[in-house]
C-alpha cells in the first residue's frame, strides 16, 4: 500500500508527529561532529526515542511483566539449590527418604520450564513489536524525506539520505532487538541480586557491595567515552556511504575519465576514518569488560574467604554460602550485559540524533492551512513583482512582471544563468519567491494544495528520469491509476508505440537503471507520453531536448506538438527548432525579460538577441 493511499488517520497520525519536530533546523552542510550542537540536540533523540515507543506502552509493560517473571524464576535456582544442600543432602546421609532433596529438584525443574516458557513468550512479542516500529520509523523517515522541498535535497546528497535509512535505522534495530532485554534483565538481575544476597547474609551483602562504587566508576568512565566513540563512528560510516553511492551514480563519469585510482584513494581514506573510529569503540570495550571482570573476580575471591572463615564459625551453612557465591556470579555477569547495551544504546543514540535532525527539517515550501480551490481547464500563469534569491543576497529574479495566458506556448531564451531554470522551478513551487507573487488562474500557488498543484503544473527535465520497473510503469508515473489501454493511447498519441513495440517486451520492456536500456530520444519520449497522460494544465519543458540528435530531436518535435495542445506551456531551450513551434518568445538576461514578441516579429526586427541567435544558428546550417 503506497503511502498516499493509507488512511487518514495513519496520514494525520505521521503529520502530528512531523510538526512535533518543526523548528528552527540544524544546519548540516557536512558530516563532522559538533559538540556544541550534539549537547544542543541531545534532548532531541530521546524525545523521538519516546514518540517511537508511545504506541507500544501497553505491550512494553506486558513484556516489562514476561521478564520480571523470567528472572524472578532464574534467580529462584540458586537459592533452592542453596535449600538443596542444607535440607537435602542430610537426610540422605542418615540414609532417611529423598523427598526433600526430590521435592527441590521438582521446583528447580519448575523454575527452568517457566524460565524457557517466558523467554520464549518475550522473544516472540519482542520481535513483533520491534519489526513493527521499525516499519514506523521508516515510513515516517521516507515520507518527511518525501515532503522535504528540492532545495533541502539540492543540499542533502543522496548518500546521506541512504545512510539515514540504512546504517542509521539498523542501529536502532539492533539496540531494539537486544538493548531491551539486556537493560530490563541486567537492571533486575542487579536489584534483585542485590536484595537476595543481603537477604542471605548481611555481612557477606555488605562485603559484596563494597564493589559498588568501583563498578560506577568503570562504567561511568565507559558510557562517558563510548557516547563520544559512537557519534563519531555513525558520522564516518555516513561519509563512507555518501562516498560510495556518489561514486556509483557517477560510474560513467569515472570510468570514462578514469578516476578509479583517485576514487579508490578518498575511499580508503573515509574508509580507514570509518575503521579507525570503530577502533576507538573496541579499544573502550576491551578495557571496560576485562576491568569489570577484574573487579568481580575479586570480589568473589574476597567473599569466599570471608564466607569460609564464617561457615567455619557455623555463622552460616555451607548451601548459602554457595548460594551466594552463584548470586555473587550472576551480580557481576549483568554488567557485560550492561556494557553490551551501552554499545548499541551510544550507537543507536548517535542514529536517533541524525533522525531527529531530519524529522526537524521544515519544508521551504509549506502546505497552505487551509487550500484555495483551483478552477477546472484555464492555465493561466501570472507573475507580480516576482523576486527570488538563492542562499547568497544576489536576486536571480530581481522584479519580474510577466502574465502568460491560457493555452499559449512561450519559449524562454538567454544565456547561461539569465534566470530561465529558476523561472521553471518557481512555476512548479520547488521554491517560493522571496517577493512577490506566481499565479494559476488567479489563484496564489502558496494558496493550492500540493495535490492540485502537482496535477495542474508539470516539469519536464534533460534529465527524463525513469525509474526502475517497465515503459508501460513510467508512462503512467503521473497518474498511476491509468490503464493498459490509456497507457497506449498516450503512446499513439505521440507516435512513440512503434518505437515501443520494437522494444524485445514492447510495453512490458524493462527499462533499468534510470533507464538505461532506452536511447536518449526513446527516454524523451517517455518522458512526454508520461506528462501527455498526467494532462496537466501548465507543462513546463526545462532543455527537454538538448541532448537528443537530429533524428530523435525531429520525432521528438512532432511528440511536443501534440502535447503542447490546448495547453499552456513554458519552453526553455537553446535549440530555436523548438522555439520555432512557440507562441512567443521571451529573452532573459539576469532575471529579466529584456524581449517580449513571436518568433517571427522578433527575427524580423533584425535587431537584438534572438534575431542575433537565429542568424547564428542559420549560418550553422549552412
Amino acid at each position: 500500500m503506497s503511502i498516499d493511499q493509507r488512511p487518514s488517520d495513519e496520514l494525520a497520525t505521521d503529520e502530528q508527529a512531523d510538526r512535533s519536530w518543526r523548528g528552527i533546523a540544524k544546519n548540516d552542510e557536512t558530516d563532522q561532529i559538533h559538540t556544541a550542537d550534539r549537547v544542543r540536540f541531545v534532548g532531541g533523540s530521546r524525545q523521538l526515542l519516546g514518540e517511537i515507543l508511545r504506541p507500544y506502552k501497553r505491550a512494553i509493560w506486558w513484556l516489562v511483566a514476561v521478564v520480571v517473571l523470567e528472572n524472578a524464576a532464574r534467580l529462584a535456582i540458586p537459592y533452592l539449590v542453596s535449600v538443596g544442600i542444607d535440607r537435602g543432602i542430610p537426610p540422605i546421609r542418615e540414609r532417611d527418604d529423598l523427598q526433600p532433596l526430590l521435592v527441590v529438584v521438582g521446583l528447580v525443574l519448575g523454575a527452568t520450564l517457566v524460565q524457557a516458557i517466558t523467554r520464549q513468550l518475550f522473544l516472540l512479542r519482542s520481535g513483533r513489536i520491534g519489526q513493527d516500529l521499525l516499519y514506523q520509523l521508516r515510513r515516517r523517515v521516507f515520507r518527511h524525506f518525501q515532503r522535504l522541498s528540492p532545495a533541502f535535497h539540492d543540499d542533502y546528497t543522496s548518500g546521506r539520505v541512504i545512510s539515514r535509512q540504512t546504517s542509521d535505522i539498523d542501529a536502532i534495530y539492533e539496540m531494539l532487538e537486544s538493548g531491551f532485554d539486556g537493560l530490563v534483565t541486567a537492571a533486575l538481575t542487579l536489584v534483585g541480586t542485590a536484595v537476595i544476597l543481603m537477604f542471605l547474609d548481611v555481612k557477606l551483602g555488605l562485603v559484596a557491595l563494597v564493589c559498588g562504587p568501583f563498578l560506577y566508576l568503570v562504567t561511568a568512565w565507559f558510557r562517558r567515552e563510548s557516547a563520544r566513540a559512537y557519534r563519531v563512528s555513525r558520522e564516518k560510516v555516513a561519509l563512507l556511504i555518501v562516498h560510495f553511492v556518489e561514486s556509483m551514480g557517477g560510474i560513467r563519469a569515472v570510468q570514462a575519465f578514469r578516476r578509479e585510482p583517485r576514487d579508490l584513494e578518498i575511499f580508503d581514506v573515509v574508509n580507514d576514518d570509518n575503521r579507525q573510529a570503530n577502533l576507538v569503540a573496541f579499544r573502550l570495550v576491551a578495557w571496560f569488560m576485562p576491568g569489570v571482570k577484574l573487579i568481580g573476580n575479586i570480589t568473589i575471591a574476597v567473599v569466599l574467604v570471608y564466607g569460609a572463615y564464617l561457615a567455619a564459625d557455623g555463622e552460616i551453612t555451607v548451601g548459602v554460602l554457595a548460594a551466594f557465591l552463584l548470586y555473587l556470579r550472576r551480580f557481576f555477569e549483568p554488567m557485560m550485559e550492561i556494557s553490551q547495551f551501552l554499545n548499541t544504546f551510544q550507537s543507536a543514540t548517535a542514529a536517533l540524533d541524525k533522525l531527529a535532525d531530519v524529522l526537524r527539517e521544515e519544508p521551504s515550501v509549506p502546505e497552505p492551512d487551509e487550500p484555495s480551490p483551483l478552477a477546472e481547464g484555464g492555465g493561466t500563469l501570472t507573475f507580480d513583482a516576482v523576486r527570488f534569491g538563492y542562499l547568497d543576497d544576489r536576486d536571480v529574479i530581481p522584479g519580474l512582471d510577466l502574465t502568460v495566458p491560457a493555452g499559449q506556448t512561450v519559449a524562454l531564451v538567454g544565456t547561461t544563468g539569465a534566470g530561465k531554470t529558476t523561472l521553471a522551478k518557481l512555476c512548479t513551487r520547488f521554491y517560493d519567491p522571496t517577493a512577490g507573487r506566481i499565479l494559476l488562474d488567479g489563484v496564489d500557488l502558496r494558496d493550492l494544495s500540493s495535490d492540485d498543484l502537482r496535477s495542474s503544473v508539470v516539469m519536464v527535465t534533460q534529465e527524463n528520469y525513469l525509474f526502475t520497473g517497465s515503459v508501460a510503469d513510467n508512462i503512467r508515473f503521473g497518474r498511476p491509476s491509468a490503464s493498459d489501454a490509456e497507457v497506449e493511447a498516450a503512446a499513439r498519441a505521440l507516435g512513440a508505440h512503434d518505437l515501443i513495440m520494437a522494444l524485445p517486451d514492447g510495453y512490458a520492456t524493462q527499462v533499468a537503471n534510470r533507464g538505461g536500456r532506452l536511447s536518449a530520444g526513446q527516454r524523451q519520449l517517455v518522458a512526454f507520453a508520461r506528462a501527455f497522460l498526467a494532462d496537466p494544465a501548465v507543462l513546463i519543458l526545462d532543455e527537454a531536448t538538448s541532448s537528443l540528435d537530429v533524428p530523435s530531436e525531429r520525432l521528438v518535435q512532432r511528440a511536443l506538438r501534440t502535447v503542447l495542445a490546448g495547453r499552456t506551456a513554458v519552453i526553455i531551450a537553446h535549440r530555436l527548432s523548438t522555439v520555432e513551434i512557440a507562441d512567443r518568445v521571451l529573452v532573459m538576461a539576469h532575471g529579466e525579460v529584456v524581449e517580449d514578441g513571436t518568433p517571427d516579429a522578433l527575427v524580423g526586427s533584425g535587431e537584438g538577441h534572438f534575431s542575433d541567435l537565429h542568424q547564428a544558428w542559420l549560418e550553422s546550417l549552412a
